[in-house]
C-alpha cells in the first residue's frame, strides 16, 4: 500500500476571483492541503488587502502571506471581452469562489446558468456578509459587523464594560475556515456521485460566527439565560481565568473538572480546598467564582511564573503564559513542530507564516509555498493555457482587460 499524501485536495483546481480576506482565506486553506489555486484581481491591483498595513518597501505584507501558493493573473469580467476570457477560462477549474454582493455577477452577465454552460461541474463557493437571501443580503459586510451581529462581540469584554472585538478580524478567518470546509465537502460529493448536479454554496460570514456560537440558543430557549461579558471568567465552569505572577507574566489557567481542580489545590499546597463545601463541586465553585478566584490570585501573586509552570505541569493542571507573537515564534514546541514556515518571496527574500494545519501523519510534508503573487504576474502562462500568444496579450493589456 502507498503512504498516504500530505496532498488531500491534490487534483483540485480552483478559480478565486474574491477580495481582500474571508473568501480568499477559504481558497488558500485548500491550496495548503494541495488544490492548485489562481488568484484573479482587476488589472490595476485594487484589491483592498494590497493597501492594508503593514506594507514594507511598497508590498502588503499581509496579502503576501494571505494568498500564498496562488498564481496570479489579472481580468476586468466588467469588459465583454474579459467575460468571453473568463468563459473559456471557466472549464479548467472545479471551483469557483466570489465574494461580490449577491446579483453582482449576474448584472456582469455571468450569472449560474451561463456559469454552468461554460462548465456543467463547477462547484460555486459565495462568500458574503449575510448569504444570498434575506432583508440584509444586499449589506456591504465586514468582520466587525459579522463579529456584532452574530453575537460573538456581545460575549467578549468586562461585565460593566463595552463590548469588545480582538485586534485581528475573527469573523473573516472563521468564514474563510467554513469556507474551505465547503469546498472540501463539495469536492467530495461530486466525486462520490459524479452525475449529480453541483453544488452552490451560499455561505453568510455572520451565519459562521453564529455557528461556533453552538449552545447559545439552547441556553437561552431552555434557561432564560442571556449569556453576556465576564471578562476571562467562564461563566459554565470554575476556575477558568487570568492571573498574575510575582513576577509579572499573565497565566491562563482551566481547571474544568473535580480532578483537575484537586490536582490543581495540590500544586497550590492547598489540599483542604478540595473538601471545601464551595469548592467541592463544579456548580458550588461556579456559584462561589470570587472567593476561589480570590484564593487562587493570591497563589499566584506571591508565586514567579516558573515556579507556578513547574508546580502546575507536576499536577498535570493546564496552565499556560500568555504569549505574543514574538514568543510563540521563539517558542521550543512551536519549533519542533515547525509550526511557523519561511515563505519565499521574489522580492523581500522570504516571510514567516503559520504552517499547513492539519498535517497528514506519516506523509512527507508538502513542500513549502512561495508568498502571494503580483498582479498578473502569471498572466502570460494561465493565458497561455488557452492559446494566446504575446500579441494577444498586448492588446488585452492595452484595452484595460487583462
Amino acid at each position: 500500500m502507498n503512504p498516504p499524501s500530505a496532498a488531500l485536495l491534490e487534483g483540485v483546481r480552483i478559480l478565486d476571483m474574491a477580495t481582500v480576506l474571508a473568501a480568499p482565506f477559504a481558497a488558500t486553506l485548500c491550496g495548503d492541503l494541495g488544490a492548485e489555486v489562481v488568484k484573479l484581481e482587476l488589472p490595476d491591483g485594487s484589491d483592498p488587502l494590497r493597501r492594508l498595513s503593514p506594507v514594507q518597501d511598497g508590498h502588503a505584507l499581509w496579502w503576501k502571506v494571505a494568498n500564498r501558493g496562488k498564481r496570479g493573473i489579472t481580468l476586468d469580467v466588467r469588459k465583454s471581452a474579459g467575460r468571453d476570457l473568463f468563459l473559456r477560462l471557466l472549464p479548467r477549474f472545479d471551483v469557483l469562489v466570489e465574494n461580490f454582493r449577491p446579483g453582482t455577477m449576474d448584472r456582469w452577465g455571468l450569472d449560474l446558468a451561463t456559469l454552468r454552460a461554460a462548465n456543467p461541474k463547477l462547484v460555486v463557493l459565495r462568500l458574503t456578509g449575510f448569504g444570498q437571501t434575506g432583508p440584509l443580503s444586499d449589506r456591504p459586510g465586514f468582520a466587525r459587523v459579522f463579529e456584532a451581529m452574530s453575537g460573538f462581540a456581545h460575549l467578549v469584554g468586562t461585565p460593566n464594560g463595552a463590548p469588545q472585538h480582538a485586534n485581528y478580524p475573527m469573523g473573516d478567518v472563521i468564514a474563510g475556515a467554513f469556507g474551505a470546509f465547503a469546498i472540501a465537502a463539495a469536492v467530495a460529493r461530486r466525486r462520490a456521485f459524479p452525475d449529480e448536479a453541483p453544488a452552490e454554496l451560499d455561505l453568510s460570514a455572520t451565519e459562521s460566527l453564529l455557528r461556533v456560537l453552538d449552545a447559545l440558543p439552547v441556553e437561552h430557549e431552555r434557561t432564560g439565560e442571556v449569556r453576556g461579558r465576564t471578562g476571562n471568567r467562564a461563566s459554565y465552569t470554575a476556575p477558568s481565568n487570568m492571573y498574575r505572577t510575582a513576577d509579572g507574566a499573565w497565566m491562563s489557567l482551566v481547571a474544568s473538572s473535580d480532578a483537575i481542580f484537586g490536582r490543581l489545590c495540590r500544586a497550590m499546597d492547598a489540599p483542604a480546598m478540595v473538601a471545601e463545601p464551595r469548592f467541592a463541586t463544579m456548580r458550588a465553585r461556579v456559584a462561589n467564582v470570587d472567593a476561589l478566584d480570590a484564593a487562587i490570585a493570591a497563589w499566584f501573586a506571591r508565586t514567579p511564573a516558573a515556579a507556578a509552570l513547574a508546580a502546575c505541569e507536576r499536577e498535570d493542571v493546564p496552565l499556560a503564559r500568555v504569549a505574543d507573537v514574538s514568543t510563540v515564534m521563539a517558542d521550543p514546541h512551536v519549533a519542533a513542530r515547525g509550526a511557523i514556515v519561511r515563505l519565499s518571496d521574489p522580492q523581500l527574500g522570504s516571510l514567516p507564516a503559520p504552517a499547513v494545519v492539519p498535517r497528514a501523519m506519516g506523509a512527507a510534508p508538502l513542500p513549502v509555498p512561495r508568498t502571494g503573487p503580483l498582479p498578473g504576474e502569471h498572466n502570460d502562462a494561465v493565458w497561455g493555457e488557452l492559446g494566446l500568444d504575446a500579441a494577444a496579450l498586448e492588446a488585452l493589456r492595452r484595452d484595460g482587460v487583462i
